[in-house]
């Protein structure tokens, strides 16, 4: 699909209720949140109702004003507003009817989209207990990318890598985030241990 650039013509037009402009959104972002909701519901039900309330949700806020100060980060604030939503079907359903391979209770399949779930307050506490036990490499990159959301070119600047090695450096901060988050939130259920940070074939790091 093709990405689409937001900026504060589309967002006023969203507010003002321009039937285009909001037909584009819904089929926009439909796509998008089906792809980012496969991965981790598997009813079909639960998509839709998962989106549904997403799409609910953003349009009030956008309404209300003050919730977007960035036209341009429309599509950061449609997935935060999902990552929140996601959350709450998780902790409402005791034991939901999208179960993982192992039958595991689902949880954020990267362990990343945990720290879009910022807007509750105890889970946000959780997420800063285990930042600050992380090495400090991986606490300054995750902060870096998902919690203060920087440009990715800034953050490879910042960190004196190339996009492809961000890539490597994110994926393997992810692992270690994923067994803290397990351990503190769900310490009944095993992990898998983070992936050996020795070096690995094909590894970009010997390229920079």
């Amino acid at each position: 699909m093709q990405f689409h650039t937001f900026d504060a013509s589309y967002v006023e037009s969203l507010c003002a209720g321009d039937f285009a402009t909001q037909e584009h959104f819904v089929r926009y972002f439909t796509e998008l949140l089906h792809l980012k909701l496969r991965s981790r519901l598997r009813s079909p039900q639960a998509i839709e109702d998962v989106r549904q309330e997403t799409f609910a949700r953003v349009f009030t806020s956008l309404r209300k004003g003050g919730a977007l100060r960035q036209p341009e980060r429309l599509g950061a604030f449609v997935n935060t507003v999902c990552n929140n939503v996601l959350f709450e079907h998780y902790r409402a359903s005791s034991r939901s009817d999208s179960l993982d391979d192992e039958g595991q209770p689902e949880l954020p399949a990267t362990g990343m989209d945990a720290l879009g779930h910022v807007a509750s307050e105890q889970l946000k506490t959780k997420v800063r207990e285990i930042l600050v036990d992380m090495p400090p490499r991986d606490r300054d990159l995750l902060k870096a990318v998902f919690l203060d959301e920087k440009d990715r070119d800034e953050v490879c600047g910042e960190f004196g890598v190339d996009r492809e090695y961000l890539r490597v450096l994110l994926f393997r901060a992810k692992q270690e985030f994923k067994t803290a988050y397990l351990k503190r939130i769900a310490p009944g259920m095993p992990a898998k241990p983070p992936q050996q940070r020795g070096p690995i074939a094909g590894d970009p790091a010997k390229r920079v």
